[in-house]
């Protein structure tokens, strides 16, 4: 059973992963020192987001995550846009996370592009062929591997703020104050993980008691960690382009050991959690398939831990985008903001449904929550059709289903044929009797 401690370190994992690698410094590009405008802004919009989860997790305690929330709400299409919606964003998530690492070892070695490509390339077969062969990584070695994450970003920060603290701040918005949105925008990708302990709250010894204190405790740590590491990029990197600015902080104190550090550091990590969502979506992949909001030869092989049919299917298009990745065709940043366009859509649908299934103060909180994200969403531009794109093909594929469904109805039935016990298993159907 879990206790504040626990939980708290379980909310912070599900937080931090290998964004905080290059997303910071992607929005440092964008808004200048203003991104730090944005950074407070999602922090602001975490506050009712951690509370509406955490809330909905004690009161209506269900399996599914955020999928079952939407279910609840508005029904099993939309439930199905929400995991398609999930499946999109590590589309596009995956290459820019392998790649991310892949900067992280040209910096190490004093390469290029293609070292990184070349890298991010291993690591997405590596993890892929892991999970074929059912070698997953544990969720408490992933957890601790956030947990080092965390450490390195908190020494990070507190070597190098003091001595460049006062520095890159002029101008504060060299691209103009829309850019503050697109950052925002950017940054999104950081504050997903709220609504992953909702459906732990079961695993609380006194949910109504310590998931609110491990939810506060986790808000009050992410918060700090982030301001500190929005100040310290901007201080470091602002106007470098980096592509590894944690690796950029840390050498500030620590020098070239630092900085080798961080890159090894940076590779394991990305492998970690690539691990673990492989896995997962393949699992949603063959789920979806079966409910009709994807080809129903993805879920052939869905008895297996690890599905083939998604995990082999999702590969194939990942490496498809790290080619584009590597031709120069889209930058790691497109990728980003395809990725936080996909995620708005999912917390759209959840806070919509936790407005329509709560009431009182619970309401009021996820109506605040959704106003912030439908805000931050109208900086999305064009990559709101990633999504778009994602919801019109799971209808189309739902709507197939369900017309092939009721076709198969009707034959039975002008055959004078109706299901007996056995066919509602699987088995032959019986003819009707006088």
């Amino acid at each position: 059973m879990l206790g504040v401690t626990r939980g708290t370190a379980l909310y912070v994992g599900a937080l931090i992963g290998p964004g905080v690698l290059l997303v910071p410094s992607l929005a440092t590009q964008a808004a200048g020192p203003a991104s730090i405008l944005a950074w407070a802004l999602l922090l602001v919009f975490s506050a009712p987001l951690a509370i509406t989860f955490g809330a909905l997790g004690v009161r209506h305690p269900v399996a599914g995550g955020v999928s079952a929330y939407v279910a609840e709400g508005f029904g099993e299409n939309a439930s199905a846009v929400t995991g398609n919606a999930f499946m999109t964003a590590v589309l596009f998530g995956g290459p820019a996370v392998s790649l991310i690492g892949g900067y992280y070892v040209s910096a190490l070695t004093g390469s290029g592009t293609d070292v990184a490509v070349g890298v991010a390339l291993a690591i997405m077969l590596t993890v892929n062929a892991a999970n074929a062969l059912g070698l997953r990584i544990s969720s408490g070695f992933q957890l601790g591997l956030a947990a080092v994450l965390v450490g390195v970003i908190a020494v990070a920060v507190a070597v190098a703020l003091p001595s460049r603290a006062t520095h890159n701040w002029t101008p504060f918005a060299p691209h103009g104050w829309w850019a503050v949105g697109t950052a925002a925008n950017i940054l999104v990708w950081l504050f997903v993980g709220w609504e992953a302990m909702a459906q732990l709250a079961g695993d609380f010894r006194d949910p109504e008691r310590d998931l609110p204190r491990a939810m506060a405790l986790a808000f009050a740590v992410v918060t700090v960690l982030y301001v500190g590491l929005a100040a310290a990029t901007i201080a470091v990197t602002a106007g470098s382009g980096s592509r590894v600015p944690l690796a950029d902080l840390i050498s500030v104190g620590f020098g070239r050991a630092g900085r080798d550090a961080t890159a090894v550091l940076a590779v394991a990590l990305t492998m970690g959690t690539m691990n673990v969502y492989t896995g997962s979506m393949a699992k949603l992949g063959a789920s979806l398939a079966a409910g009709g909001a994807l080809p129903g030869w993805f879920a052939g092989d869905a008895h297996r831990d690890v599905p083939r049919r998604p995990l082999l299917s999702m590969l194939v298009l990942q490496l498809g985008l790290l080619a584009i990745l590597a031709a120069g065709g889209a930058s790691a940043s497109t990728f980003v903001r395809a990725t936080s366009a996909c995620f708005i859509l999912v917390y759209v649908l959840a806070l919509a449904s936790a407005v329509r299934i709560s009431s009182g103060a619970l309401r009021a909180c996820a109506a605040a929550a959704l106003a912030l994200i439908c805000a931050v969403g109208v900086f999305s531009s064009w990559f709101l059709l990633v999504p778009a794109g994602a919801t019109l093909l799971t209808l189309g594929l739902r709507y197939t289903a369900a017309r092939h469904v009721q076709g198969l109805r009707n034959l039975r039935e002008e055959a004078g044929v109706r299901p007996s016990p056995v066919a509602l298993d699987g088995g032959d159907e019986a003819p009707l009797r006088p």
